[in-house]
């Protein structure tokens, strides 16, 4: 079957993009990693020592980049339902995380902590119809959204890539109400002309969310 004209002038796109070249030449696995290291650089996301979990993580070059400056300090998730090459210090757990099996994986890894930091760079596989599009990335936006709710401790971040149309707003809003501070980023990476921004939600207020009993922080 041939190729439809937008098909064709993405392609195009794509293999011209700056960042797709860069992303080749380090032998990194996504040009979403310039995303990400932007905002590290930026925002001061990374601790030694933190817990970190990367949803939606395959391909795997957020997870790649986390282990990477965190050298061997803290522990690194990634989670997907897609399977995913593995990568030296980061814990591949393969499945949704909405799922009690997944979870309970994760609780026991954890040891009895919390997350420090929760990564979703996650998107719907789109359709090219807008609404129906947007409505299915709100919704993986709003299950990241309370999967931090769960397993961030107080303090905690959640970064989550948005796409800015119905439903976007409100969302914003939930995640004031959850979090001491949240900023909105553009990276340089990202496509200028897509609505895509990243929402960086930091401070994650207290609330009476234990895991267990013998959850400390």
């Amino acid at each position: 079957m041939a190729r439809s004209k937008s098909s064709a002038v993405w392609l195009r796109e794509h293999f011209n993009d700056e960042y797709v070249k860069k992303a080749q030449a380090e032998g990194l696995r996504s040009r979403a990693v310039y995303k990400l290291e932007e905002l590290i650089e930026r925002d001061k996301l990374l601790k030694p020592g933190i817990n970190v979990v990367d949803l939606g993580a395959a391909p795997g070059s957020w997870s790649q980049l986390v282990r990477n400056r965190l050298g061997d300090s803290g522990k690194v998730f990634a989670l997907d339902i897609l399977p995913m090459q593995s990568i030296a210090g980061v814990d591949f757990l393969q499945g949704d995380f909405r799922e009690e099996a997944v979870l309970r994986q994760l609780e026991a890894r954890l040891e009895g902590h919390r997350l420090d930091l929760v990564l979703c760079d996650i998107a719907p596989n789109m359709s090219g119809v807008a609404l129906a599009d947007q409505i299915r990335a709100m919704a993986l936006a709003e299950l990241a959204l309370d999967f931090s709710r769960q397993w961030l401790k107080p303090g905690g971040s959640f970064l989550v890539k948005l796409f800015q149309g119905v439903g976007f707003d409100d969302y914003l809003r939930c995640l004031r109400a959850d979090f001491s501070r949240v900023t909105m980023r553009k990276p340089k990476a990202s496509r200028a002309r897509s609505r895509e921004v990243y929402a960086l939600a930091t401070g994650r207020k207290p609330a009476a969310m234990p895991l267990a009993s013998t959850v400390h922080e």
